[in-house]
């Protein structure tokens, strides 16, 4: 794979690169494992002295497939897009980001099979934002790595943009918007669950209520920061659960079996275009049912 660069400034090859977070690493997988650079079309290597206006080309080697223990499932998958460096998925709820020792089904295992059965040059699964097992909608992937250190840049500075739709239900009134800034810690007595505690992680959560059916809200919720179990810890926190989260109390009464959460919009810089890339997701059947149920009741009463 190749990507080509102007110079705007007398530099090193390796200076001009590392503006477009071409790592050392990747340098050095260029130079030993099959890769090359160019200026202005002759081969030259990284330490070259670029005038303005040089054109510098590199080539990316392709990746082995060193995710050998990733057991490729060919499941389908609903891509929503895709293009040579990324590829955003609808994740359903009741399937794993990731392999771990309770779970072995994947969507990684699912995005190894696809990559195998499109026979792409790049294999190794490289996911960029993740959801919980129950938790439905987008996931973005990089296609290779390049593409995915360069993602890393914009989560480090926290400027890919995630936001949810959640179902939640309290006796108590909710704000049509609100901030939610709640320390989250493990408890010492176990692994799974979190809880708001003064020792625990700074934590940001911002929401906007888009529709209330009595008790129950709709809610479109960002995060700020990346805590573990953070939206189904703040809303327990301040009295509205997620339906179905039984876990964090969540009532267990409207007909939905997992916490009523979906990732329905994400947003971020794609880094080879400087373009905003933009993608919304519907709520998932199981959410709209209970949304139909609470309305025909609201309608009936």
């Amino acid at each position: 794979m190749r990507f080509e660069y102007i110079a705007h400034r007398p530099c090193q090859v390796k200076s001009l690169l590392k503006e477009h977070d071409v790592s050392k690493a990747l340098l050095a997988k260029i130079k030993f494992k099959g890769g090359n650079i160019w200026v202005n079309g002759k081969e030259e290597n990284a330490i070259f002295v670029l005038n303005v206006g040089d054109v510098v080309t590199i080539e990316i080697p392709d990746e082995e497939d060193i995710n050998g223990s990733l057991e490729p499932i060919y499941e389908p998958l609903e891509i929503v897009s895709e293009d040579d460096h990324f590829i955003i998925l609808n994740k359903p709820h009741g399937i794993a980001s990731i392999p771990s020792v309770l779970h072995s089904h994947t969507m990684a295992n699912r995005v190894k099979g696809y990559y195998l059965s499109q026979n792409y040059p790049n294999k190794q699964v490289h996911i960029v934002t993740r959801l919980d097992k129950d938790t439905s909608g987008l996931m973005l992937f990089a296609k290779h790595g390049y593409a995915h250190a360069r993602l890393d840049k914009q989560l480090q500075k926290k400027v890919i943009e995630k936001r949810y739709y959640a179902l939640v239900a309290g006796e108590d009134d909710l704000p049509d918007e609100g901030e939610i800034i709640a320390p989250i810690a493990r408890p010492e007595d176990s692994i799974i669950t979190r809880c708001v505690h003064p020792s625990g992680k700074y934590a940001h959560t911002s929401y906007k209520v888009v529709a209330r059916y009595g008790k129950v809200k709709l809610v479109d919720i960002q995060l700020h920061t990346g805590r573990t179990h953070q939206i189904r810890v703040h809303f327990s926190h301040i009295g509205q659960p997620l339906l179905g989260d039984d876990l964090y109390g969540g009532s267990m009464a409207y007909g939905i079996e997992r916490q009523a959460l979906h990732c329905h919009y994400l947003s971020f810089t794609d880094p080879f275009t400087r373009t905003q890339r933009i993608q919304t997701s519907s709520l998932t059947a199981d959410m709209e049912s209970v949304i139909l149920k609470l309305q025909q009741k609201i309608k009936e009463s």
